[in-house]
């Protein structure tokens, strides 16, 4: 998964063990293991009360090397440059962020970027249930109604962090960054939105308009129109963008089609629907289209020449963390990419 050469350490918070659950999952690495690879797996469990409050840690290390000499306690946490990473809808998708966060970051032989992560298991089905595609009228009342209670429980997460010795804050999901002016109201930290970094990305990328338009238009692709799209709906307008999401008959018909496809296992359905739904957005004059779903990320083959088209949002909240951790951090202001 990771190139040879480097030390990795994990700061895990409150959260079993979750190695096994990556062999499972093995093909949707990018990257191939090298044989050579020397990795000092160091844990820090940290406790926190329900108020995001600190206790005693414990220190927990594994060594896959005996070439790597132990790192003195905490003192990847004393580093000016820390990121705190609030884990998404599930582990999976955090651990894929993480190795592309170490990955870039360290690629050209320097240290990767030094983090904490608080995963907490507990919390994933309720975010989970905000992006069910298959929500019916009351339930979706009730995920609204439910909300305030995962944002109260995040926010404690963002303090729990700040308190760990985190230096900036991110969120690798989808979902909770439709939450985040409630999640970092009163965090002294800068805290990245996805949303805002793919639309200074984009913003930066310099696009021109296709057809008589005089905005460029953004696609957005969501298994859950109406909350996953809002992470980026606001940001990409703030920036001068046309955002367009698929009509209902597009959702109803091909996107969430192809999701079903994907869960029964039929993935040559679901990558020809997802490229219809990709390409019905295209025909709509959109530059390109950002897949704002984990669902989404993968289906398609490496080499399919639609991936040209679309981009993944969790590659710019890593670009943008990196960027911050290694270059602009003096210089980055609260609640910013």
């Amino acid at each position: 998964m990771f190139d040879g050469g480097m030390t990795m350490c994990f700061h895990t918070v409150n959260c079993p063990q979750i190695i096994g659950n990556i062999s499972k999952n093995r093909r949707r690495s990018r990257t191939k293991l090298n044989p050579c690879f020397a990795v000092k797996m160091c844990s820090i469990l940290l406790q926190s009360d329900e108020s995001g409050n600190l206790s005693e840690s414990k220190k927990i290390s594994s060594s896959y090397s005996p070439q790597v000499k132990p790192q003195a306690q905490n003192s990847l946490l004393s580093q000016a440059n820390t990121v705190g990473i609030i884990g998404g809808v599930s582990v999976l998708s955090t651990l894929i962020f993480l190795e592309k966060l170490v990955w870039w970051s360290s690629r050209k032989g320097e240290e990767s970027v030094p983090f904490v992560v608080c995963s907490d298991p507990s919390i994933d089905g309720a975010l989970a249930s905000q992006a069910s595609i298959h929500s019916s009228f009351d339930e979706t009342a009730q995920n609204e109604a439910n909300h305030e209670a995962i944002v109260r429980n995040l926010r404690h997460k963002r303090v729990f962090l700040e308190q760990s010795g985190a230096s900036c804050i991110v969120m690798p999901c989808h979902i909770s960054n439709a939450w985040h002016q409630q999640i970092s109201e009163g965090c002294s930290l800068p805290f990245f939105h996805i949303g805002e970094c793919v639309a200074k990305e984009l913003k930066e990328a310099k696009l021109k308009p296709h057809g008589t338009g005089s905005n460029v238009r953004i696609g957005v692709l969501a298994a859950t129109e109406t909350i996953a799209a809002a992470s980026y709906q606001d940001q990409l307008g703030n920036q001068g963008f046309e955002v367009v999401l698929p009509e209902k008959a597009t959702m109803e018909h091909i996107l969430i089609p192809a999701i079903e496809s994907l869960n029964k296992r039929d993935t040559e359905g679901a990558r020809n629907l997802l490229r219809i739904a990709i390409q019905v957005l295209l025909i709509r004059a959109v530059n390109v289209v950002i897949l704002a779903s984990d669902e989404l990320q993968n289906i398609l083959p490496r080499e399919d020449p639609l991936l040209k088209k679309c981009m993944d949002p969790m590659d710019a909240l890593a670009r943008s963390t990196i960027k911050w951790a290694k270059t602009g951090k003096q210089g980055m202001q609260k609640n910013t990419c």
